[in-house]
């Protein structure tokens, strides 16, 4: 049976291909059986590497609610997520993710993902990226009081 909310995400995703906006991809988020976030893929538009379509929609869905987060929310996308995606799906706790295309399909048409999976495992010695704590004590100290006057703080919003 067709699902009205994935034909609107593969839409998206057509609509951003055939005004070359960026890759073949949309999403749109639902809550309560009404859509409240749509995106397409404008990496390329906007020369912003985070600008996917499920980040766009979550953009959107955030601002039509005014909250930072989706809870009770379900995204449907063009194409499973990447990495980057889903961690923003966790971070805005969208309860459920539907899609159509795999990594396997998307992998077939250069959208290839396992290198980013399999770095997120690595300890940071074994990443191809360098990363590393700085170890000046003065830049950790200066670095910790952010995090406290955070936990202090009485208007702090836990997310």
């Amino acid at each position: 049976m067709k699902n009205k909310f994935i034909d609107e995400a593969i839409k998206l995703a057509h609509q951003s291909v055939h005004a070359h906006h960026g890759g073949p991809f949309g999403a749109v988020i639902v809550k309560d059986n009404q859509i409240i976030g749509r995106g397409s893929n404008q990496v390329t538009t906007h020369n912003d590497p985070t600008a996917h379509a499920e980040i766009v929609a979550i953009r959107d869905a955030c601002q039509q609610i005014q909250s930072f987060s989706l809870a009770g929310c379900t995204l449907y996308a063009s194409s499973e997520p990447c990495p980057m995606c889903l961690s923003a799906i966790y971070w805005a706790h969208i309860d459920s993710v539907l899609y159509a295309n795999s990594y396997e399909q998307a992998t077939q048409i250069g959208f290839d993902d396992q290198f980013i999976f399999k770095e997120l495992s690595l300890p940071h010695e074994q990443k191809n990226l360098s990363i590393s704590q700085i170890q000046d004590e003065s830049v950790l100290n200066d670095a910790l009081e952010v995090f406290q006057a955070w936990e202090n703080s009485p208007t702090k919003k836990h997310y």
